[in-house]
C-alpha cells in the first residue's frame, strides 16, 4: 500500500506494479516466440513443425500462462480504473490497456483459430499433405505474433513510464507557485 496525495492509503501502486509485471511476462511470451521459436521451427520438416506446434498449443493452455494472459488485461483494468484522475498518468495507464485489448483481441480472433486449425488437422504422421497443413498456419500466425510481441511491450513500456510517474513525489500546483513567492521566503 502507499500513500496518494490526499494521504489515504491506497493499492493502485501495488495494481500498477502488478500490472506491470504481468505485461512482462506476457510481452516476454510474445517475444521469445518471435525472435526464437518460430524462426528454430521455420527450419523443421512439416510433420516436425505441426507436431510441435500442436504440443506447444495444447502446454501452454496451462493455469501460470492464463494467470498472467488474463492478469495482464485485468490488473491493467483495474489500474486504469483507479488511475482515472490522475492527470498525464493515466492516459499512459490508458494507452497501456488499449495496446494490451488489441493484443487481446488479435489472439482470440485471429491466432487461436489457427491454433484450433492446426490442432484439428490431426496426427502430423497421418495428415495427407503436411505442406498445405503448415502453408495455412505458419506465415499468417508468424505475422500476427509479431504485432501481438510489438503491442504486448508499447503496453509494457507506456505501463513502465506509468509506473516512474507514479512514484515521483506529488507537488501540487499551489505549492509550488507558494515555493517561488517572496511570502515563503
Amino acid at each position: 500500500m502507499t500513500d496518494n496525495s490526499t494521504g489515504r492509503r491506497t493499492t493502485a501502486g501495488g495494481v500498477l506494479g502488478a500490472a506491470t509485471i504481468a505485461m512482462g511476462l506476457i510481452a516476454g511470451v510474445f517475444y521469445i516466440f518471435a525472435c526464437d521459436v518460430m524462426p528454430s521451427l521455420a527450419r523443421s520438416d512439416d510433420r516436425v513443425f505441426i507436431e510441435v506446434m500442436q504440443n506447444i498449443n495444447d502446454v501452454i493452455q496451462n493455469p501460470v500462462f492464463f494467470l498472467s494472459f488474463m492478469g495482464a488485461l485485468v490488473l491493467t483494468a483495474l489500474s486504469a480504473w483507479q488511475l482515472r484522475g490522475s492527470g498525464t498518468l493515466r492516459w499512459w495507464v490508458f494507452a497501456a490497456l488499449a495496446a494490451y485489448a488489441l493484443v487481446f483481441l488479435f489472439t482470440i480472433a485471429v491466432n487461436i483459430p489457427l491454433n484450433n486449425d492446426l490442432a484439428n488437422a490431426g496426427d502430423p504422421a497421418k495428415i495427407a499433405d503436411p505442406a498445405a497443413v503448415r502453408a495455412r498456419f505458419e506465415d499468417t500466425w508468424v505475422a500476427w505474433n509479431v504485432v501481438r510481441a510489438l503491442l504486448s511491450t508499447l503496453a509494457l513500456a507506456c505501463l513502465a513510464r506509468a509506473l516512474l510517474l507514479y512514484r515521483r513525489p506529488y507537488t501540487s500546483a499551489y505549492l509550488e507557485s507558494a515555493a517561488g513567492s517572496s511570502a515563503s521566503r
